[in-house]
Order: C-alpha cells, then structure tokens, then sequence
C-alpha cells in the first residue's frame, strides 16, 4: 500500500515541505485531497486523524502522523540511504543544521503566517486584510531577514554549507509571500535573495508550481 499525504489539492505551506522531501528522497506517494473550501479537515472522520483539524497528515499503513516538521524528519531519517542527505550525521554539521531549524520556527513561521492569513488567506475567503496585523508582521520579518542576511553571509544554506531540511521547511510558506503582498524574500539583501532563489530553483519544489509562480492555495489555513 503506498504511503498516504492527506491534504490540499495544491502545493504549497506545511503541505509543500512534505512533498518536498517525497520528491527529494524519490518516495512514492498517494496524495488524499481535503477540500478545505468545503471545511473537510473539520469533519469527524479527519478529525479522528488530526485532532487539531490542520494538514498534512501521513499514513503509513496505518502509522498515522501530522505536524509538517515532525513527518519530514521521519521521511528524511527512514529514506536517509535514498536521495539527498537532508539531516546531517556528523555532530557538528547536525548542530547548525538544528540551529537552521530552530531559526525557521521561532523566526521566520511565526511572521510568515500572519502574512499570508491576512494579505492571501482572508482575500481568497472574501474576507478583509487586517492591516494593523499585516504591517506588524512584515515589520517583524523584515528584522528577523536582517539577521538571515548575516548569517547567509557565512554560509550558503540556512543550515550550514549543503542543503537541508531546514531550507525545505521555508519553502512553503515562504513561496506564498510574494502573493500576500511580500517581497521581503527578495528584497531583504543578496544573501537571502540568493538562498532563496537556489532552495525554490530544486527540482523538487519546481515539479509542484505552475506557469513559474508558486501555487495559490487557502493552506495557510488550518496547517501547521
């Protein structure tokens, strides 16, 4: 039975990390529609799988587990002999890997989703941006994107010198920026322009956008 990803029809938030690593460790797939427009991942039987309503979710023959972060780490370490090396071994290169790791979740998800909520996944809804919210959030992501320029500055990944699982768990959501109305992954300094535009440049993030943009979705939605 192939492995099972639960979630929406386009890639893209905590669901475009998953696929990412699928594509990268060339693991085969099943991908389960929720229909989130239709409030599916509010239903009991989803529900029963994710009790906090969010996706993606994987299904394992049973072995059922969701949080973005947490099923990368397990297809990277499962399928470690397949594909690209995304969690380094050896002590040190795997303590600035968790340190990119660490950087992408207290630093960049907690700004980056507000951002889309408001300027994307409110709009799409019919809904109105709140503005104040907005301008808080590019405000604290354009201080946390001056620290990445440092950083980017010494290294050529966010998690050391080789790619890794902490560049793909900013791919997602960073992709959706520019559609909120954001261009700080741009515009913030060559170092994070350079980065960001090699890590969205891998085939295995490519084979999940259209016409050279990043798909739009409502994911931004009830993901983690």
């Amino acid at each position: 039975m192939p492995l099972k990803i639960y979630g929406p029809v386009q890639a893209g938030g905590s669901l475009g990390a998953v696929l990412m690593v699928l594509a990268e460790k060339q693991v085969p797939f099943e991908l389960v529609p929720i229909d989130m427009g239709k409030y599916e991942h509010k239903t009991p039987a989803y529900r029963a799988l994710q009790p906090f309503a969010q996706t993606p979710v994987m299904d394992e023959d049973g072995f059922i587990l969701f949080e973005s972060r947490a099923i990368c780490r397990y297809l990277a370490e499962k399928y470690a002999d397949r594909g690209t090396a995304l969690i380094p071994t050896e002590p040190k290169a795997k303590a600035r890997f968790e340190q990119g790791a660490s950087i992408e979740f207290a630093n960049f998800h907690p700004y980056a989703v507000p951002i889309i909520m408001e300027g994307l996944g409110k709009p799409l809804k019919g809904g109105a941006t709140d503005k104040r919210v907005y301008d808080a959030a590019v405000a604290g992501l354009k201080e946390r994107l001056a620290a990445y320029e440092v950083v980017l500055g010494t290294q050529r990944f966010i998690g050391g010198d080789e790619f890794t699982l902490a560049d793909v768990f900013h791919v997602g959501h960073g992709a959706f920026l520019a559609h909120a109305g954001c261009d700080l992954m741009t515009s913030s300094g060559p170092n994070v322009a350079r980065w960001f535009g090699e890590i969205t440049a891998r085939p295995s993030w490519t084979r999940w956008v259209r016409d050279g943009d990043a798909v739009r979705s409502t994911a931004a939605y009830d993901s983690e």
